[in-house]
């Protein structure tokens, strides 16, 4: 049985389950909710929180959560594709890889996704941004990236010398501050430029929802 995603046009939560797909070489078939023609019944494990946008049926198996799907894909389905999460008996190389998968959550997520939704999405919805929560966003995102620059300045990825979930996670709402006019992504130093640039090339950034 083939996977099956269920997401929406535009949405940076799809988009990065996308990437791990691709990573990971898991055949998938997508259902895009912004249809008219959706009509498929929300499972209620899906729907637990009132937003079960994007959630996944694998085998039977439903599971909602973007990043909870991640992982889930990464571990399951862990014998094809790219390693994106260390192996459990390497402790060190675990903990680095949570301290990186935070550091998303917390340090970049809340700046990226506030400035990526008034110039992108609010515009594709034909709402008008709001400048100033734009530029508000942008200069806490900057802040925080001073500490990427110096991670990424002593090895090649957020937790280490192997690419990890916790590197693609940035990927959908880099992709929309670009696109929204900031070059954050690479004017901060070039330590965040030469990882920036490797992984929002990569093939599985192509072809998501948001391109």
């Amino acid at each position: 049985m083939t996977l099956t995603l269920y997401g929406a046009y535009m949405c940076p939560s799809t988009a990065r389950i996308q990437v791990v797909l691709h990573e990971k070489s898991i055949p998938y078939k997508l259902v895009n909710t912004d249809e008219e023609s959706f009509r498929h019944p929300i499972p209620e494990a899906s729907s637990l929180f009132g937003n079960c946008i994007p959630f996944i049926i694998d085998k039977g198996f439903i599971l909602h959560e973007s990043h909870a799907i991640c992982r889930y894909l990464a571990t399951q389905y862990a014998d094809q594709g790219t390693k994106l999460i260390p192996d459990v008996y390497s402790i060190k190389c675990c903990a680095l890889f949570e301290q990186a998968v935070l550091c998303e959550a917390l340090n970049f997520d809340p700046y990226a996704s506030k400035a990526g939704y008034e110039n992108v999405i609010k515009r594709s919805k034909g709402l008008l941004p709001d400048e100033a929560i734009f530029e508000a966003s942008i200069a806490g995102l900057s802040s925080k990236l001073d500490a990427y620059e110096s991670i990424l300045g002593e090895q090649r990825y957020l937790a280490g010398n192997a690419l990890t979930l916790a590197d693609l996670y940035h990927i959908p709402w880099g992709t929309l501050l670009t696109r929204g006019g900031s070059d954050i992504m690479t004017r901060k130093g070039p330590n965040i430029t030469r990882w920036w640039n490797e992984i929002s090339t990569r093939d599985s950034s192509k072809g998501t929802v948001l391109n």
